[in-house]
């Protein structure tokens, strides 16, 4: 498993902000979008109205933190009518299945989305199994999945 989908805190904590955000008329403020392309994960993060110089990415351990702060554009003497987008700083956390390659992350930021990449390490790849039939003879080689490296247990293909 390349992202861990459940951490009973994080999802209470998750639970409790949404609840404020509504309360609020407000989503989250880094709503994400995670998924595996080929041989890595994906994460997409809105950040718009972000200055690039603001975020920060840091990985520690199998955590992924991704902070950034908006700041507001108002002036002096503004009279505020509506007043619904989120300001100030704004953290997320992703916490990582051990199957990544978390030495070469790559990020990058574009149209207020700041797009982070993360290679599914080499053990974690599927990989070839020659099986030996007989007194050694060889047999083609099949796939299988390298589950010892994730944690996973083991698993079957048909």
């Amino acid at each position: 498993m390349v992202l861990m989908r459940f951490d009973p805190f994080r999802e209470s904590e998750r639970i409790a902000d949404q609840a404020w955000a509504a309360l609020r008329g407000r989503g989250p403020a880094m709503p994400l979008d995670a998924y595996r392309h080929d041989e890595e994960l994906v994460v997409d993060l809105d950040l718009p109205g972000i200055d690039p110089e603001s975020v920060d990415l840091t990985v520690e351990k199998n955590v992924l933190t991704v902070t950034a702060e908006r700041l507001e554009r108002r002036n002096e003497g503004d009279e505020v009518l509506v007043s619904e987008r989120p300001y100030g700083r704004f953290s997320r956390q992703l916490f990582l299945g051990e199957g990544l390659d978390i030495d070469r992350v790559t990020a990058s930021y574009e149209h207020g989305v700041l797009t982070v990449r993360i290679p599914v390490a080499e053990q974690a790849k599927p990989r070839k199994v020659d099986i030996a039939v007989g007194a050694g003879s060889k047999r083609a080689p099949i796939e299988a999945e390298a589950t010892a490296a994730t944690g996973d247990g083991v698993s079957s293909a048909a």
